[in-house]
């Protein structure tokens, strides 16, 4: 194991051979994010830069998190602000190679939904209460929100969550898509699993360039496209995997009745 848990006290982790869980784990400030917490995430994104894994986050104690530490929060000043603390890991996550999953329950405010927001999928409990409520600090959500939210839910939703405050209840993110799927607690981390499961079936290169495909800007379409087909039409999986599944369709042909194969 790469990483070792014992160096960490803001995040549990587990690594297993395809995927590495993270809990966030500061449950007497609800998994508020910290600048502790930010840096054993960067040190995670490392990790998985230098190996690439898929990804699932999660909180503890029934919450996800519940936003920035605005204790640490309060003190900073213009010169933080530009540094982009939350944002900076934020785009690092984002930009993992393998895709990410966020399993999120109660509590998923602010910096905490901003972090949700990064992830490539995001499924929750009926607990859940997702939204950024920034500019009733006197702030804005500048950790993604802004250009992330309008992305995944359309502007009209995008502006009542982050100009009115909206916080949107599991039924309507899942609504507006903000989440894919509700699973009640106990479920939860089983069905992120079970999603890391269908990524694991697929081609790790093919999963990784088609995620970096998707995100490329709509002006190297179609040009990336093609040059990332050329790329897996000459690896050994793609020749492996399409084989298979020819032998696969053959010997289910084969097995057919006489009749049924007359009738194709």
């Amino acid at each position: 194991m790469a990483l070792n848990p014992e160096d960490f006290t803001a995040l549990l982790i587990e690594e297993r051979e395809d995927r590495l869980i993270v809990l966030l784990n500061r449950p007497e400030v609800r998994n508020a994010i910290d600048q502790q917490m930010v840096d054993e995430l960067h040190a995670v994104c490392a990790e998985l830069e230098r190996e690439p894994k898929v990804l699932i986050i999660a909180g503890t104690d029934g919450v996800f998190a519940s936003g920035a530490d605005i204790g640490q929060l309060r003190e900073r000043r213009r010169d933080d602000a530009l540094q982009g603390i939350n944002s900076t890991i934020f785009v690092r996550i984002a930009k993992l190679p393998m895709p990410v999953i966020a399993a999120l329950d109660g509590y998923c405010l602010g910096g905490g939904a901003e972090l949700a927001y990064a992830a490539d999928f995001r499924i929750g409990t009926p607990s859940v209460r997702i939204g950024n409520p920034e500019t009733g600090l006197g702030i804005l959500a500048a950790a993604g929100a802004t250009w992330r939210l309008k992305e995944l839910v359309g502007e009209p939703k995008a502006k009542e969550i982050l100009l009115a405050g909206a916080v949107l209840r599991a039924e309507e993110a899942l609504r507006i898509n903000l989440i894919t799927g509700i699973y009640e607690a106990p479920e939860l981390m089983e069905a992120a699993h079970a999603l890391a499961d269908r990524i694991a079936r697929q081609d790790p290169m093919a999963v990784r360039i088609t995620k970096s495909v998707f995100h490329a800007p709509a002006e190297a379409h179609p040009l990336i496209d093609t040059l990332a087909q050329g790329i897996l039409f000459e690896s050994q999986a793609k020749f492996d995997r399409m084989q298979a599944f020819l032998d696969r369709k053959s010997a289910k042909d084969s097995d057919a009745p006489a009749q049924d194969r007359t009738q194709k």
